[in-house]
């Protein structure tokens, strides 16, 4: 396999970990408030590279998930019915389902999403907030917090430049009436009790031992730092901007918590093209899970890793889909016979990093993506995909890991041509000629085809060259020839590369429907 000249980003964050300590834990995680949409990818795949080059320094890294399911529900969400709207403000680990197949409404959004990372080889410890509270994890830090109010208020108008209320204080009891962190007056402290009056008029006592309210999210990041031991993690640029939220950890970790805030990983938004920015809980109609169906988890892993993370990402589901896996495919090529460039370093260790049980000894089976996409949709069976990928690959050689591989290709394109492919590239073969005229030059120009591809390997670039010369010398032209073939057989003006489409078609059904197009 190959060997790095040059240093990739998650190396050489490695290396300065390692230099600090032997012992890491990177954390990530995420509020499941809706649907997690692939721009949140980028936290995960961005912290397992990380672990993995920390680990191949003979290290010990762990890697952790942070769910938040303590936070509230901040508002009904388009995609709730109007009964959610009765959930505003409490916990996301106390409402309901809205599939009614999960444990709760927190489980129905981020299950779906650990399933996706654990595909792609992120396979963390996975911690949910409600249970760090309800198990007292956070008592000492609450009290310490609690302790330290004063200081906290200062920490946060001097780092954020806001005022703070003078009756600020850093513990949001959860009124069991109304089961809300609602706006309530504190009456008072003694551990482990703060005493409240809530809104809705019902007075009582939260035991900062159980999971009767919450920190605030800015000091109660860096408790989770304090009480897990995280010394690194990687956050959107939102929470790095200046006065942001790990300005205000850095302070909250060194003078209330006594310990160094954990080494940072800001990165950039992926934007989805034509979308603008996606990250977490912003519009974006492609979700994490669809990311991993549209492409299998390397080609995503290697998508996000080929970038420094302070660089955006371009992401594009449409056509955009192909050029990427083209490019995977390019440098997958490179990694195993050479070739590559000292430019090209970084991409061959994205590369080896994408791989979720890490590079293979010999280069996997390739079929190009756009050469898929025609093949699905010949057929509506992967038996159906090899038999026309016999006709076209050099199948002799393949092996049961390979055919796994392809099959997932297969069920990527099949998904990416149902939900996210322009209307350009799909097609439906007429397996009857259909009413189309033809003028006496495509006649002409299907003659001269019949006879030439009598005498052709069936080949897509030997057949595209019959189809070019005999459209030339029927004196039709290329473009309308093609124009013709495709009217016969799909029964558009447009479709698939021609030669390559007609490769994959059973040579004797090619033959019969341009003899019936000759004979018009």
């Amino acid at each position: 396999m190959h060997q790095f000249d040059t240093m990739h980003w998650a190396d050489v964050i490695a290396k300065t970990l390692v230099s600090r300590d032997t012992k890491h834990l990177i954390s990530t995680g995420i509020s499941p408030s809706g649907f997690i949409h692939v721009g949140s990818l980028r936290e995960a795949i961005t912290a397992e590279a990380v672990h993995k080059a920390v680990n191949e320094l003979d290290a010990d890294a762990k890697l952790i998930y942070l769910v938040d399911s303590f936070d509230p529900l901040r508002k009904r969400y388009a995609f709730l019915s109007e009964s959610y709207e009765q959930e505003v403000g409490k916990p996301l680990c106390s409402i309901p389902c809205p599939c009614g197949e999960h444990m709760n409404y927190a489980h129905h959004f981020i299950q779906p999403f650990l399933d996706a990372i654990r595909e792609l080889g992120v396979k963390p410890e996975v911690f949910w907030t409600h249970e760090l509270y309800s198990t007292g994890k956070l008592a000492g830090a609450i009290d310490n917090v609690i302790k330290e109010s004063e200081k906290v208020a200062n920490i946060l108008r001097e780092v954020t430049g806001r005022d703070v209320p003078a009756d600020f204080f850093p513990y949001n009891p959860r009124c069991p009436a109304c089961g809300r962190f609602a706006e309530v007056a504190v009456t008072g402290y003694e551990f482990p009790y703060v005493s409240y009056k809530c809104a809705c008029g019902h007075e009582g006592k939260a035991d900062v031992r159980k999971d009767d309210g919450k920190l605030p999210w800015r000091i109660e990041w860096a408790a989770k730092w304090k009480i897990l031991g995280v010394t690194c993690e990687p956050f959107g640029k939102d929470h790095a901007a200046a006065g942001g939220s790990y300005d205000t950890g850095v302070r909250f970790a060194r003078e209330i918590f006594g310990i160094e805030p954990p080494y940072p990983i800001p990165y950039e938004f992926i934007q989805l093209k034509g979308k603008g920015q996606m990250h977490k809980s912003s519009g974006s109609v492609v979700t994490g899970v669809d990311a991993l169906k549209i492409t299998p988890a390397p080609v995503l892993n290697y998508e996000v890793l080929r970038y420094n993370p302070d660089r955006h990402i371009d992401y594009d589901p449409g056509l955009g889909i192909l050029d990427t896996v083209d490019e995977y495919d390019r440098v997958e090529k490179m990694y195993y016979t050479g070739g590559a460039g000292e430019k090209e370093e970084d991409l061959l260790r994205a590369y080896a990093l994408a791989q979720p049980d890490g590079p293979r000894r010999t280069m996997p089976f390739q079929v190009p993506y756009r050469h898929l996409v025609s093949v699905v949709q010949c057929t509506d069976s992967f038996d159906g995909v090899i038999e026309v990928l016999k006709r076209t690959e050099h199948m002799e050689s393949i092996d049961a890991r390979d055919l796994g591989l392809l099959k997932q290709r297969a069920d990527c394109v099949r998904y990416w041509l149902d939900h996210f492919a322009p209307d350009e590239v799909k097609f439906c073969i007429v397996m009857e000629m259909p009413e189309v005229k033809l003028t006496e030059q495509e006649i002409a120009f299907m003659k001269c085809l019949s006879s030439s591809l009598a005498n052709v390997a069936w080949e897509g670039n030997l057949i595209h060259d019959a189809v070019y010369e005999c459209a030339k010398s029927s004196g039709l032209g290329a473009g309308k020839g093609f124009q013709a073939l495709y009217q016969v057989f799909v029964n558009r003006r447009s479709g698939p590369r021609l030669g390559y489409f007609l490769s994959t078609l059973d040579r004797e059904f090619v033959m019969k429907r341009i003899n019936q197009a000759a004979q018009m």
